[in-house]
């Protein structure tokens, strides 16, 4: 592939890039020499799953290795027990062997579904980090300053607010640095919150004497509950297994799909954008398809489709929109509508009662506003009357809600 076009490919979504006319003249040279730069990226095995928002790096990486480029997938096993400090306003607690030797077991195994593995190197930063002397580490920090380390939005947050930084804390970004120098990378990937740690990196190759490396970022995916601001904004945490907004790679079909369907309708224009393998003009074009009156919910099974495909296969994927189909879609009711038997001492029983005692609400007074508010359906028809009762004798098929809809037959008796 000519220059411009492994250029554009590269930095296409690239947030940070230090430095562009670097990077060009180094692919330049890759061209001419026909040998592949090394492109690092790494991971701290501190959770054992990768959801959608790794994949956003994961998908750059194998973007290097399909224009013929060298990736190194470095697990810090080392890195992790000393404890990343970004983003964080207190100190990381520090894993112990076993635990990042559990952590780091499954990574690779889920990354192989985004990565070409016969182009992929995983290394260990234990290898070169374990082997250093207490002197080695002097002379590492002999390279940095507090006041360079201070500049760090969050170290510099925790001092100002008077809170603990911890000595082993300076430490992180030089030993995450170290890292380039010990495998001599051409390029270092990370998530925009890494930019910081991937320049110290690139700081230590020149005093080390080696060409400096190339700093490149991805954005960070906002997750599944991001909404738009009035600016058309996308707001919200990014993804995270710890907040409850993710979805993880190794997830079920089912799972998967229905979570994707609950991402916001302006907001899945940016999964698009960071996930799917769709051109910038497709996405342009379903994007204006939308503006002139295709319902956005087509649109989001047709991502849903793609990234279910991508993790469990094509079969699977029309599977999960089948069953997601069946369970929310406004017309279809699913096969299996659980049978409720609810007690009724008089001739009827209150619609709003009837919903808390078949558990479709957690009590009668969300029954009745769900019932004010249309979110709830009797044999097939909105009711929105709040006096609504429901005949002693009688099977209604209910629903309640709309995203997450839940379905009953209850049975007056």
């Amino acid at each position: 592939m000519d220059l411009a076009t492994q250029i554009a490919e590269l930095t296409r979504g690239i947030v940070d890039l230090h430095v562009k006319s670097e990077l060009e003249a180094r692919l330049a040279e890759s061209v001419k020499s026909g040998k592949p730069l090394r492109v690092k990226a790494g991971f701290d095995p501190t959770r054992p799953d990768l959801h959608l928002g790794h994949t956003v790096l994961m998908q750059k990486m194998r973007q290097f290795q399909d224009l013929g480029h060298h990736v190194l997938f470095l697990i810090g096993d080392y890195t992790a027990m000393v404890g990343d400090p970004t983003g964080k306003n207190k100190a990381r607690p520090q894993l112990s062997e076993e635990e990042v030797r559990a952590g780091a077991k499954s990574y690779f195994d889920q990354a192989k579904k985004i990565l070409d593995e016969s182009k992929t190197e995983v290394v260990y930063n234990s290898t070169w980090l374990g082997a250093m002397r207490p002197m080695d580490l002097v002379k590492l920090m002999a390279k940095s300053t507090v006041s360079q380390m201070l500049e760090r939005k969050d170290f510099r947050q925790r001092f100002e607010e008077e809170k603990p930084i911890y000595q082993h804390e300076f430490l992180y970004p030089l030993l995450q640095g170290y890292d380039s120098v010990a495998i001599d990378a051409d390029v270092e990937l990370g998530g925009t919150d890494q930019l910081f740690n991937l320049l110290v990196g690139r700081d230590l190759m020149g005093q080390y004497g080696k060409r400096p490396q190339i700093v490149m970022t991805t954005p960070l995916l906002e997750g599944i509950n991001a909404k738009l601001d009035e600016h058309g904004k996308v707001v919200g945490d990014k993804m995270s297994k710890s907040a409850d907004n993710y979805v993880g790679i190794d997830e079920p079909a089912n799972e998967q799909f229905r979570k994707l369907m609950l991402v916001d309708d302006g907001v899945v224009w940016r999964y698009f954008e960071l996930l799917s393998a769709k051109s910038a003009a497709e996405i342009t074009a379903l994007r204006g398809e939308v503006a002139q009156g295709r319902n956005p919910k087509e649109v989001k099974k047709l991502f849903a489709d793609e990234i279910v495909g991508r993790f469990h296969g094509a079969a699977e994927s029309q599977r999960a929109h089948k069953a997601w189909d069946l369970k929310f879609e406004a017309d279809a009711v699913p096969d299996d509508v659980p049978t409720c038997t609810v007690a009724c001492e008089g001739a009827e029983l209150w619609l709003p009662k009837a919903l808390a005692e078949a558990k479709l609400v957690a009590s009668t007074s969300e029954g009745r506003r769900m019932v004010e508010q249309g979110g709830v359906e009797v044999d097939g028809a909105r009711e929105s009357n709040v006096k609504r009762a429901l005949a002693k004798g009688g099977t209604y098929l209910v629903r309640v809600g709309s995203k997450n809809r839940k379905f009953a037959r209850i049975q007056v008796g």
